[in-house]
């Protein structure tokens, strides 16, 4: 970690109140009060654990798009917990991006997706992409709805696509990975499915996926991985 913030700020403070009283409302309010984005993501940083811990959740509960590379450097920390509360903050950031419109279409998309309405949600996500290209978001979701109506490589498209625009969606690399080997493509699941354990070292059922495909293609497997490292 930087050697840059030795002190401790008010925000360890705050974050030590919220374990207590489970508080959200509370902390975002103090959190809004004290500290712009900008200096939420540099404490993202700080020494302590204790204090990107209460960084990397403030981002989660306030922050925009902005913040995505501070919270995709944090799914790397050394310290589990900042490891988790990244996760969740990240995937909320993700969201956020776009007007209040488009994040409204958003969440009819998920609906959709959710309740297996994949039709609808390409439909939907489709309309959204007209307008907004740049939604990294809405390009994953789209993926979603095509990998549950089997069609894998619209799926694949549209994963590459939302990790072009965002290149900490370890959710669109695991997703990928998944429609790969649909196809049967393990190499090319297995090369997915390890970008997504490199942006995000806690997915358990992709390290679980990796394994097995490692074993199952053998020095293939290797290599792949050998000449992803010297890439």
């Amino acid at each position: 970690m930087s050697g840059h913030f030795h002190r401790n700020p008010f925000l360890l403070k705050s974050y030590q109140q919220y374990l207590q009283d489970q508080d959200e409302g509370s902390f975002t309010s103090k959190v809004l009060e004290l500290y712009t984005q900008g200096t939420l993501e540099r404490l993202v940083e700080h020494d302590s654990p204790q204090v990107r811990r209460g960084a990397v959740l403030a981002l989660g509960l306030v922050g925009d798009y902005a913040a995505n590379h501070a919270l995709g450097r944090a799914l790397q920390d050394e310290d589990r917990t900042v490891r988790r509360l990244s996760e969740v903050a990240i995937r909320n950031l993700w969201v956020r991006a776009g007007n209040d419109e488009e994040r409204r279409q958003l969440a009819i998309i998920v609906r959709l997706n959710a309740a297996k309405r994949y039709e609808d949600a390409v439909r939907q996500s489709t309309e959204l992409l007209h307008k907004a290209a740049g939604f990294g978001e809405a390009w994953n979701q789209r993926a979603v709805a095509h990998f549950g109506l089997g069609r894998f490589a619209e799926s694949i498209r549209d994963c590459h696509q939302a990790m072009e625009i965002n290149p900490y969606h370890f959710g669109a690399a695991a997703g990928m990975g998944q429609a790969f080997l649909q196809l049967g493509n393990h190499v090319s699941a297995l090369e997915c499915f390890r970008r997504a354990l490199r942006l995000n070292p806690d997915l358990e059922a992709v390290r679980t996926q990796v394994a097995r495909l490692t074993r199952l293609l053998g020095d293939k497997g290797n290599r792949g991985a050998k000449e992803q490292g010297s890439g």
